[in-house]
Order: C-alpha cells, then sequence, then structure tokens
C-alpha cells in the first residue's frame, strides 16, 4: 500500500471542487486551497468555496470529511445542517460509503443542488432557521433525540 503524499491529497481536492464547481461557480463562489500538509492523521488538504461572507469549507484526508457552511460569523456542519433543514438523520446524500473517493464529492454536489439552494443563491434566512433547529436539536437528552427520531 502507498502512503498518499500531500501532493496526493491536493489533486485529489482539487478534482472533487471541479465536481462541486457547476453548483457553486455559477452562483459567484470561487475555489482556493487554504491549506495542505502531514500530521499524525496522515496527509491532508483543506480548501475552501468563498463568495462575499458566504463559505464552504472542506477537509480532506482519506476521504472528504468536514464539511463547514459558513454565513457570517454563523456556521454549520454539513450533516448538522442537513438534519435540520430535511428533518432527520442520514436523509441526505452526504456522508455516503464509497471506495472512490471522488463519489464523496459527487454526492455532496447532490445536495447543494438538492437541498442547498438558499446557502448557495437564496438570502440565508432558511440558513439561520437552521441553526436555531440545530441548537434545539443539541439541547434535547440522547434519548429525546432517539424518540425525535432524529439520532
Amino acid at each position: 500500500m502507498t502512503i498518499p503524499t500531500v501532493q496526493d491529497r491536493r489533486e485529489i481536492l482539487q478534482r472533487g471542487a471541479d465536481i462541486l464547481a457547476p453548483a457553486l461557480v455559477p452562483h459567484g463562489f470561487h475555489f482556493s486551497m487554504v491549506s495542505s500538509g502531514s500530521s499524525s492523521g496522515g496527509a491532508f488538504a483543506h480548501g475552501e468555496f468563498v463568495r462575499g461572507d458566504r463559505k464552504l469549507e472542506l477537509h480532506f484526508r482519506w476521504s472528504l470529511g468536514l464539511v463547514t457552511y459558513h454565513i457570517g460569523a454563523q456556521k454549520l456542519a454539513h450533516e448538522d445542517y442537513m438534519r435540520a433543514l430535511l428533518g432527520r438523520s442520514s436523509a441526505s446524500h452526504y456522508p455516503g460509503f464509497s471506495d472512490d473517493a471522488l463519489a464523496t464529492f459527487e454526492a455532496l454536489r447532490q445536495d447543494l443542488v438538492e437541498h442547498c439552494s438558499d446557502f448557495v443563491s437564496g438570502t440565508g434566512e432558511q440558513f439561520s432557521q437552521c441553526i436555531e433547529r440545530h441548537k434545539k436539536y443539541e439541547s434535547l437528552s440522547g434519548f429525546q433525540k432517539m424518540e425525535a427520531g432524529a439520532a
């Protein structure tokens, strides 16, 4: 097994950004590589799509990992955003399970197109409502989360 290099991670993240670009670039977002390097978990790359005060932050190590949406000072992880928006966990395409690292980017692109129009091109009001729903969800006990069918 070959250990992936930092350059490998940067290249895969760039190829993933190319998959996401058709959902974001027409709305004024642009992609940039923010950082890359090696750590105890291995090589990584971090990039983001930005438009004004909006940012879609992407982290790649072995696959697409942390995906975080930002509007101004508000931020929400992809899984939390989708749960708040769709009303339950695991209703979105990303994250998914695949041996193909680029398949995770395709799943995220589907979510952007199908569910994230407010973040991509809207006012941000729905995103703010999702932040509030997520705060309420986080205040629930584990049992309450299970009862709600959202855990």
